[in-house]
């Protein structure tokens, strides 16, 4: 089998997690984007467990992802909620808070370009 110069592979297994809180993450780097696994486990709420860490009252990055497992719960500034569940794909505008529901983690998996993501 030929070898294409283009073609990118990276493991999620195989890089290590960055852990604030409840939360953890782990990020692929391919060529111009970034692929990140991010788990929210129960009871984790992005502005108890990251708030500190990104230095922000909300979550101010745009996402684009999709849901593998659990439900996490998002709020706009505007108040305006919205839960995404297991097969769902979300795009979230920046201003959010977001938090686990129910009794199991919540894994989705985000794609993005450029420094729409958090850094290590």
């Amino acid at each position: 089998m030929a070898y294409h110069p283009a073609m990118q592979k990276a493991t999620m297994a195989d890089i290590p997690s960055d852990v604030h809180g409840l939360i953890s993450k782990r990020t692929a780097e391919l060529d111009g984007v970034a692929v990140t696994e991010v788990t929210f486990d129960v009871g984790a709420r992005w502005s108890t467990d990251l708030k500190d860490y990104a230095g922000t009252q909300l979550c101010e990055l745009p996402h684009v992802a999709y849901v593998l497992a659990g439900t996490i719960a998002i709020r706009m500034t505007d108040g305006a909620e919205q839960t995404f569940s297991a097969g769902d794909v979300m795009l979230l505008p920046p201003g959010h808070d977001a938090w686990t529901v129910g009794d199991e983690a919540c894994t989705f998996v985000e794609f993005s370009r450029g420094n729409d993501y958090y850094e290590a």
